[in-house]
Order: C-alpha cells, then structure tokens, then sequence
C-alpha cells in the first residue's frame, strides 16, 4: 500500500473552508449554468481556440464541484484559477484598457474574470499554500 502524504484540512480555519466551498460553488454553478448548456446544445462547430476554451470551463466548472466537499485537496485548481485569471488580466485586458481599444469580447469577460482576480486570493489560505507547496519536502523522485 502506497502512504499518501496529505496535510489536514484542520489547517485551515473552518471561516476559510466555507469561503473556499463558497468560491467553488460559484464557479460550479455560476459559470456552469453558462458553460454546460453552450457545451450541450452548440449551435455550429466551434473554431479550434473558442472549443479549448469552452472545454476547459467546462472542465473547470465539473471540477469545482469537487472542490465543494473538498476545498483543500482541490486548492490546486483554485490556485491554477487564480492563475490563468491573472495572466489573462495582465496580458489581454490590460493592453487593451491602456490603450482605450477594447472589443466586445473583452468587455464582455472582463468583469467576472477581473472578479476572480480579487476574490480568489482573499479565499485562499496562502499560509497553508506556502507550508504544503513551498516550502515542503518535494515528492521523492524514485
């Protein structure tokens, strides 16, 4: 049998817990309810980039519902949440702002995705982060 080293939950304060379970429901429902009927009923094939996108939500929007009964074994997608947020953020929103060109899409995603750039990391417990991903031993290699 394989130990499988998991830090507990007991870790995290049970006000962070809620406020992790909370941020999944929202992004399991909230986004699900947009992503899984587009997913179900397309109208026209998508192109190649608008189908990696809608198939990563949709697998984010599943996932998330694990991250409701298990907040701190699904932090990982939570920090990977915050991440692609972030860069997108950065990378596509920001020019455009600067430069006062955005277009409809933009405008359209920028608000709940800015929205999960302050959010997320006020959920997050980083402490916990920073102890179990950080600063801990590395998994053995063989």
């Amino acid at each position: 049998m394989i130990a499988v080293n998991v830090r507990p939950a007991a870790e995290v304060s049970l006000l962070r817990l809620y406020a992790l379970r909370a941020l999944f429901l929202l992004i399991a429902v909230g986004e699900g309810i947009q992503i899984w009927p587009a997913i179900l009923h397309q109208a026209k094939p998508w192109d190649f980039w608008h189908g990696v996108g809608m198939s990563f939500l949709g697998a984010l929007t599943a996932l998330s519902l694990l991250g409701v009964r298990y907040p701190v074994r699904m932090l990982p997608l939570m920090m990977f949440e915050f991440t692609w947020k972030l860069i997108w953020a950065l990378a596509v929103w920001l020019p455009f702002w600067l430069t006062h060109g955005t277009d409809a899409d933009v405008t359209e995603n920028a608000f709940p995705i800015l929205l999960g750039v302050v959010l997320v990391p006020l959920v997050l417990p980083w402490g916990y982060i920073w102890r179990s991903y950080v600063t801990a031993s590395a998994d053995r290699w063989k």
